[in-house]
Formats: C-alpha cells, sequence, structure tokens
C-alpha cells in the first residue's frame, strides 16, 4: 500500500498560504468595490402599521363630538384599553428601506360619549405625506423628444393596411362630454 499523498506538516502550510491569500485579499479592496458591494443590500419589506392621521383629520376635530363622529372622521382606533374606556389611541409607524423609520401618535380623549380633548404629535399634510413617500430620484432633464423622419420609418407598419372608407359607420360611439360621480353624496 502506498502512503499518504500529503504530509501533515504540507497541508499545514497549505491551510497557512490559504488564510494568508484571503487575508491579503481582503485587505485590498478598493473604495470602488467597497461601493459596488454596499449598493448590494438584501430587500427589506416597508411596514406600514396603523392608521395615517392627517393635519385636516385633526382640524376637523372638534370637542364635543360624539365616538361615532370621531370614528368617522378618523377611524376605527389603534388602541383601546379596556381600563381606559375614555381614551382611544392612534398610532401610526411606518418602517421603510434607505428611509428614516417614522411615528406618529394622536390620543383623544372622551368624557362619556363626547370629545373631551385630544392631543398628539405635529400631523403633516396629506400632500405633505405623499411627497415624503415618493423617494425617486428626479433627474431634472427631460429628454428630448422629436424623431428623425429615418426614426420614424423603423416604427412605421410593413405593407399599407387598407384605408377605412369615410362612409362606413363608426362602430364606437363618441365619449360623453362628462361622467356622472362615483359616489352620491
Amino acid at each position: 500500500m502506498p502512503g499518504p499523498l500529503l504530509s501533515p506538516s504540507t497541508l499545514r502550510l497549505a491551510a497557512v498560504l490559504l488564510v494568508g491569500v484571503g487575508i491579503a485579499g481582503c485587505s485590498s479592496t478598493s473604495e470602488r468595490m467597497r461601493g459596488a458591494l454596499n449598493a448590494i443590500t438584501p430587500y427589506k419589506v416597508e411596514v406600514v402599521q396603523g392608521n395615517f392621521i392627517s393635519k385636516e383629520q385633526v382640524e376637523a376635530l372638534k370637542t364635543g363630538m360624539s365616538r361615532q363622529q370621531v370614528r368617522e372622521i378618523l377611524g376605527t382606533p389603534l388602541l383601546t384599553d379596556v381600563f381606559h374606556a375614555n381614551r382611544w389611541d392612534y398610532v401610526f409607524t411606518i418602517r421603510r428601506q434607505g428611509v428614516e423609520p417614522q411615528q406618529r401618535r394622536l390620543t383623544v380623549f372622551f368624557d362619556g360619549d363626547t370629545l373631551a380633548r385630544f392631543s398628539g404629535d405635529p400631523m403633516p399634510s396629506e400632500q405633505e405625506f405623499v411627497a415624503q413617500l415618493d423617494t425617486r430620484k428626479r433627474s431634472g432633464k427631460v429628454p428630448e423628444l422629436q424623431a428623425s423622419e429615418d426614426q420614424l420609418k423603423k416604427f412605421s407598419p410593413g405593407p399599407a393596411a387598407p384605408a377605412r372608407s369615410q362612409a362606413a359607420p363608426s362602430a364606437t360611439q363618441p365619449l360623453p362630454p362628462s361622467y356622472p360621480p362615483l359616489e352620491s353624496r
């Protein structure tokens, strides 16, 4: 039977060389390589919890309103406490990749069935909130929307399609000047 192909000392030397090459490779990464590695990030799920309450909704609240009126304006509260039946808590949190997490609170206090007071964080308007959500980068540069005759010929249909006769009746009716509202008021 032949002996072992590699001696234990040769295996140790190979292992030390591999570790050395690995360490040298890690220390010699360039800024460009680090930037590329940082650009590759795992996808993180957007987490939205609770009720978004806008500035307009808070402005619509008036002391003396009934619980039902408050619920119609703000929606169902996220938290209702059995031990504090006269308090509703509206909490909104949103966690998005690349954006600082946001959390807003509004607490509504009742005296019996009527709104006594409310307090909470300053709320953004609906437009401000939507603007915060749109994180796409805009280049500010509008592309030129002109095409030469040669470019247009690339997209023209092949053989000429038979032209519709003007005397043929139209299969579709003209669109109405306005549409009825989606919801009745």
